[in-house]
């Protein structure tokens, strides 16, 4: 889900590297992009971060500053993180799954679908498609800035799917379907909706038994919200700045089971989804096509959006494709290419004074071309 803004503290910075993981790639430059983390931890002044690298039967794993405040120690091999919108992606990916088997179509009208449901001002369920929710040029507005979320109290109060979407409706459309891009959470809660009504099964259900199972996901999986809440080990502490205070929200599911951000994961299973959906594994070759025709954006460091997917292109002239994800406690970055992958997590959102100078985009941007034995241009 989720692009709001967080508070942090500096921290002091503890580097470790995963000894334990697979051989390296020859000319991984662990030590230099272990520096780099130390120094984005500081810049984002968030707890910790980890790297995850993997290039084929290769995994790399780095490890900056602390996981768990109290303790003071790092984040846990293979962490489990709340991976807020790369859900998205996987919910994509099931949609483009029903659409390779002729059982949606991204052209037809939402209203065919989901009756009666998107009415209002906030758009037309008889003019708007499934392509358009998929690639956020419905104009739906996010139903996301709508809610207070100032306070735990707040976090742990959930809203039913079907009020959350009335609540974006009801506010006037971004704009006219199909003529621009605008980051809606709201098109994704449509899009769960869509392949519940279609296959007769939960998002959840779907999403575990198309994507997480037949890909060996281990590390991953759609929590069973509101009963499960803590995450499943192991995983690092996370922390959100309500006004002055730093809390600990590891134990509160801001996300609410919601499929535009609900998913937990590690970055080795994150590193394994993306390169399988980029390398035609999981959806059909025509449907995979659709997901790279993207639209143009203005966002930091992305060429264009397609469906479920962020494009980039690195300094060194790869075509990648990602996504990534806030939410109170982490933030998450994907990047793949057919064979190889870099995530990195944070357990704590850096806050607007810390964002100008905060990139974990050049750090995957570093990984990646080492990964792929390319050299990035010098930065002066």
């Amino acid at each position: 889900m989720r692009f709001t803004a967080a508070l942090s503290v500096a921290t002091a910075v503890v580097m470790s590297v995963c000894v334990s993981c697979a051989p390296q790639p020859v000319r991984f430059p662990s030590a230099a992009l272990e520096t780099d983390l130390n120094q984005l931890v500081r810049d984002g002044n968030v707890p910790g971060a980890q790297l995850v690298a993997t290039d084929g039967d290769h995994e790399i794993q780095l490890d900056g500053g602390f996981g768990d405040l109290t303790t003071e120690t790092p984040f846990p091999d293979a962490a489990r993180v709340r991976i807020a919108s790369n859900t998205k992606t996987f919910v994509a990916a099931v949609v483009m799954q029903l659409v390779g088997e002729g059982r949606a179509a991204l052209d037809v009208a939402v209203e065919h679908y989901l009756p009666g449901m998107v009415t209002g001002p906030g758009g037309d369920g008889s003019w708007i498609t499934v392509r358009q929710l998929l690639s956020h040029t419905s104009g739906i507005p996010d139903y996301l800035p709508l809610l207070r979320l100032s306070s735990e109290a707040d976090l742990r109060r959930s809203r039913p799917v079907d009020e959350l979407i009335a609540m974006a409706l009801a506010r006037p459309a971004m704009f006219e379907p199909g003529t621009e891009f605008g980051y809606s959470n709201t098109n994704y809660l449509l899009l769960g909706q869509v392949v519940e009504r279609i296959t007769g099964a939960s998002i959840a259900d779907e999403v575990t038994g198309r994507v997480i199972r037949p890909l060996g996901l281990t590390e991953t999986y759609w929590p069973n919200y509101p009963a499960e809440q803590a995450i499943r080990e192991p995983h690092p502490r996370a922390y959100h700045y309500f006004d002055d205070e730093r809390v600990d929200v590891t134990d509160i599911d801001p996300n609410w089971g919601l499929p535009d951000g609900a998913m937990v994961s590690s970055g080795r299973d994150l590193n394994r989804f993306f390169t399988a959906l980029v390398s035609g594994r999981l959806v059909p070759a025509a449907e995979f096509a659709e997901m790279t025709k993207t639209v143009a954006v203005h966002l930091p460091g992305i060429t264009g959006v397609g469906l479920g997917l962020f494009r980039r292109t690195t300094s060194c002239g790869l075509e990648v494709w990602g996504h990534n994800g806030a939410i109170y406690g982490f933030s998450v970055l994907v990047a793949a290419t057919a064979t190889s992958a870099v995530t990195i997590s944070f357990n704590q959102m850096p806050r607007l004074a810390d964002a100008a100078r905060f990139e974990p985009a050049v750090l995957v941007d570093k990984a990646l071309c080492a990964l792929n034995d390319q050299p990035t241009p010098s930065r002066r």
